[in-house]
């Protein structure tokens, strides 16, 4: 059993989140620094991140720095331990979707889509492992998504990259996870982001989806808090190489 009084605790654990200036990546920076982790944000725009900062209690660092190329991951990982130390979480929320159909996915769109999305998490994760390998203890959550597993329109690109993102996870989870670092996957449903802007535009389509779901809404950034400080402490030690859906039940139809 763990000597720990909380199991659910991040307390003084070094956190870094991708995509913190915004959305779900927003969200969960600042509940992991308002939990007593130390947060490292990581994001394209500075301006954005440290209104972030100055909105949230707690320890908290910025790195402005462009996600698109996996190249960049080891100088990311590097600066992301300049703050508290070497992170024990990470948390990969970064992510775009082009939303092009099918016939009109080009090339740029192609790469910078699995770049970011599926390429950037796992380099990143790669290059922070043995700062957690060290530790004995680390946490990876990527992202997956509903398009993991089923397919949708426009979606052919993000959903390549989210069916990826499953598969990567468990491969992570059974190649690190002897080590004490466990790696697995929150996969939202709908929820109102920058991201997902196109969809909330549409008062039918938004009211479809809730009807889609088994407790009949859509997702608030608060849902998701909880699963994330679940993947993120003690309490999943024995939980690695999963996909949790987190989105109402919509799956589930």
């Amino acid at each position: 059993m763990t000597d720990s009084p909380n199991r659910f605790s991040v307390e003084g654990r070094v956190a870094c989140v991708t995509g913190a200036s915004s959305g779900i990546g927003r969200a969960l920076a600042t509940a992991l620094a308002e939990a007593g982790a130390r947060v490292v944000g990581i994001a394209r725009r500075a301006e954005a991140l440290e209104a972030w900062r100055a909105e949230t209690d707690g320890e908290t660092a910025a790195i402005p720095a462009d996600l698109v190329d996996p190249a960049e991951a080891g100088e990311i990982a590097r600066r992301a331990a300049e703050p508290f130390g070497d992170p024990e979480i990470l948390v990969a929320a970064a992510g775009i979707n082009t939303r092009q159909a099918a016939d009109d996915v080009t090339l740029d769109g192609w790469r910078t889509t699995l770049d970011l999305n599926l390429a950037m998490p796992f380099f990143l994760a790669q290059a922070l492992v043995p700062g957690m390998r060290a530790k004995g203890w680390g946490r990876i959550v990527t992202f997956a998504s509903l398009q993991s597993e089923r397919a949708f329109h426009g979606g052919l690109a993000y959903g390549a990259s989210k069916g990826g993102i499953a598969q990567m996870t468990r491969a992570m989870a059974e190649t690190w996870s002897r080590d004490g670092i466990m790696v697995n996957a929150l996969a939202p449903g709908f929820f109102p982001t920058e991201l997902t802007g196109p969809v909330f535009g549409d008062a039918e389509r938004a009211a479809a989806n809730a009807a889609q779901t088994c407790i009949g809404r859509n997702g608030e950034m608060d849902d998701l808090v909880g699963p994330a400080l679940f993947l993120c402490s003690d309490a999943s030690r024995y939980v690695t190489g999963q996909v949790l859906f987190v989105d109402g039940g919509y799956s589930a139809k």
